[in-house]
């Protein structure tokens, strides 16, 4: 139920945005075409295999410092994700990903991702499920807590 309250709040965000998106655009507003969100990291290696090799990413450029590995640019489609390792300069017990969900939109068969994403090794958080909004949807975490949905539009 939690989970479904979660993805109905991010999908209302969803909505609200495309009612202000509809509305004429004001001289001075802000326009954007993308965003490519960037998560710090407790281990770098991890979230690469769990976003590559359970998500589905692939890896579009890596960043070394010392020969090191300290982030990758990740993508999916249009999408790209970042991930860079936490250098720990705020306290290893910070936590991750709380208080935030990235909604993630495709024209895939969500089932079908979704039974991919279980024969990988991913543990969903919420089945695929019709929303009364009208996309169906599932939910995920990350290796460091971040929430994430994927889902597709029915209205087709």
């Amino acid at each position: 139920m939690a989970a479904k309250k979660t993805a109905m709040r991010g999908s209302s965000k969803k909505a609200s945005a495309k009612k202000a998106k509809a509305a004429p655009a004001k001289a001075d507003s802000l326009k954007m075409s993308e965003v490519s969100p960037s998560f710090t990291v407790n281990d770098l290696n991890r979230s690469l295999a769990w976003y590559r090799d359970v998500l589905g990413f692939k890896t579009d450029e890596r960043w070394e410092q010392d020969g090191k590995l300290m982030g990758v640019s990740l993508k999916a489609g249009g999408v790209t994700l970042m991930i860079a390792q936490d250098d720990w300069k705020k306290g290893r017990d910070r936590k991750k990903g709380e208080g935030f969900r990235l909604y993630c939109a495709t024209k895939q068969n969500v089932d079908a991702l979704a039974k991919k994403i279980e024969a990988r090794g991913g543990k969903l958080d919420s089945p695929p499920t019709d929303q009364p909004w009208g996309t169906r949807d599932f939910g995920l975490t990350d290796p460091d807590g971040f929430k994430i949905t994927i889902g597709a539009d029915q209205k087709r």
